[in-house]
């Protein structure tokens, strides 16, 4: 990859410049079927170098003075260059391009955010549906050396039990006594005891600590050697393994969707593949409504994914294309600002939105992304278009 053009111009090395423009004339001219085409120049405009404009017009030869000129200067011309970018013939492009990166970048990392969350309830909501509920039992002389996994015990009397080397993970203790028992190694995760009473217990190398023991009575009992720190693996909790296979899923399922815009982006056009991309990712949002297991929450993220990156790609394309050279560094920066804006509002809006209600992301996400593909489908066609 040469150096632009400009670089060269800029720098007066005015014939490495001539032979890059004749190399970029021939590649177009071969690529319209005109290859007898001869490269002529007829005058080129050399951009002053800023170095030169701030000897020119800062009569000043004080260093900061002319460090402050040459900030003002650059700023200056970075502004008229992005206002020309709403100036004619590019000014509904920008506006269009503006609203098309921001309804797309919208929902797509708005969804980001709220998939893994709307799963993580899926699964929390399908677990709290199997707990095992316990009611008035009465346990004496008993050794719990194994696991007690996601059960509710209520009025419930231990006494003399041992609860050794042991694990109570989503347990709770309603209104229970424990009377003479021993607790050696036990952690718990998600385990609680409300308003029960301990007399005469031991505690030895136990987690369980004040923040377990809610509106719960202590009587004759102690506490030694207590486990600090969290004691929590991925065993017992895989939440935050669970949020980083979900996001990559979807990545994989990226990988279709990106073959197929590159295999057909030439073939049936930037803005079919654009506004067809961002509709049928807005379709598919809609019928997460009808999901009611993981599972399917999981294919209807990777389906969304895919569809959307023909999106994305088409959209980088058009954008590139639609602007002429002077503006396109500046066009594509702003469209990409609109971007991360859009990014952001999303993650907050839909973040907020987790666990309350299921409807208003999912149509609110396939409104945008709808209206954001009807918009890009009005952008002119640039599929034989030579740049400008």
């Amino acid at each position: 990859m040469p150096e632009s053009p400009r670089f060269f111009l800029e720098v007066g090395k005015h014939d490495e410049a001539w032979m890059v423009l004749k190399r970029i004339h021939d590649t177009n001219m071969r690529a319209r079927g005109e290859p007898e085409k001869v490269f002529t120049v007829n005058r080129i405009k050399i951009p002053k170098q800023i170095d030169e404009l701030v000897e020119m017009q800062s009569g000043s030869t004080n260093p900061a003075s002319k460090a402050l000129f040459r900030v003002k200067t650059q700023l200056h011309g970075i502004w008229l260059t992005f206002m020309r970018c709403f100036n004619y013939p590019v000014k509904d492009n920008t506006i269009k391009l503006a609203i098309v990166w921001f309804t797309l970048s919208f929902g797509y990392y708005g969804l980001s955010v709220w998939f893994p969350d709307v799963i993580k309830h899926l699964q929390e909501d399908d677990y709290a549906s199997r707990v095992k509920l316990h009611n008035s039992e009465r346990i004496e002389d008993f050794t719990f050396n194994f696991t007690l996994e996601n059960q509710i015990h209520t009025n419930g009397v231990f006494i003399n039990d041992r609860f050794v080397n042991m694990k109570f993970k989503s347990v709770t203790f309603i209104d229970s006594t424990f009377q003479n028992c021993y607790f050696d190694d036990v952690t718990s995760v998600g385990c609680f005891f409300r308003n029960c009473t301990f007399v005469e217990v031991f505690f030895y190398n136990t987690d369980i600590d004040d923040s377990k023991l809610i509106d719960t009575q202590v009587i004759n009992s102690s506490f030694h050697h207590n486990k600090t720190g969290c004691q929590m693996t991925f065993d017992d909790d895989y939440s935050a393994y669970w949020v980083y296979f979900v996001n990559f899923l979807g990545t994989l399922a990226v990988l279709p969707g990106n073959i197929v815009s590159a295999l057909l982006m030439d073939k049936i056009g930037r803005l079919p593949m654009l506004g067809g991309s961002m509709v049928l990712s807005g379709i598919s949002c809609f019928f997460l409504w009808f999901g009611t297991s993981e599972s399917m929450m999981i294919g209807m993220l990777c389906l969304y994914n895919g569809l959307s990156i023909s999106a994305w790609n088409s959209l980088d394309v058009v954008t590139v294309e639609l602007y002429p050279t002077d503006r396109r560094g500046t066009g594509f920066g702003f469209c990409n600002s609109m971007c991360k804006l859009a990014a952001v509002l999303g993650n907050l809006i839909f973040g907020s939105l987790v666990g309350i209600t299921k409807a208003i992301p999912i149509l609110l996400a396939s409104t945008v992304l709808v209206c954001g593909g009807l918009v890009g489908l009005r952008l002119p066609d640039t599929r034989s278009n030579v740049l400008m």
